[in-house]
């Protein structure tokens, strides 16, 4: 773990944070990303509801970078400006949007939730597996 608060930030305007995670791509992990969010972003005196939705929105993409990466997933948090900047990256492959149907209380639900919470999201792929970013607003 890694956070780089930003010195060189103007008199009255927010410092910037940013930390970094790596972990092994498996679900026994998820559960060390949430934790290290909700520790960091308290930290960063982000309010509680806020970060409570950052938390979930942390959980959902760890949980999916955990099941469909192959090796590793990172984490990287950026508070900066009052906007917190979610990025899950996972060496997996990318995956087929068509999906079995099974019912909503069974699977599915994680992107809704990101997408409902977040003010923004991209997914993209890159040469060593996909990234997921999520943007948040956080007010003090």
């Amino acid at each position: 773990m890694t956070d780089f608060p930003s010195p060189s930030s103007p008199p009255g305007r927010p410092c910037r944070h940013e930390a970094l995670l790596t972990l092994p791509a498996q679900e026994a992990h998820v559960s060390a990303a949430r934790h290290f969010a909700a520790d960091l972003l308290e930290t960063w005196s982000v309010p509680a509801g806020q970060r409570d939705s950052a938390v979930l929105i942390v959980d959902e993409l760890t949980a999916n970078a955990a099941r469909y990466g192959r090796e590793r997933m990172t984490l990287l948090l950026v508070l900066d400006d009052g906007t917190l900047h979610i990025v899950v990256t996972d060496s997996g492959m990318a995956v087929e949007r068509r999906r079995p149907a099974l019912a909503p209380e069974e699977h599915g639900r994680g992107t809704g939730i990101v997408q409902y919470l977040a003010q923004s999201t991209e997914v993209r792929q890159t040469r060593g597996g996909r990234e997921v970013r999520a943007c948040l607003r956080c007010s003090s």
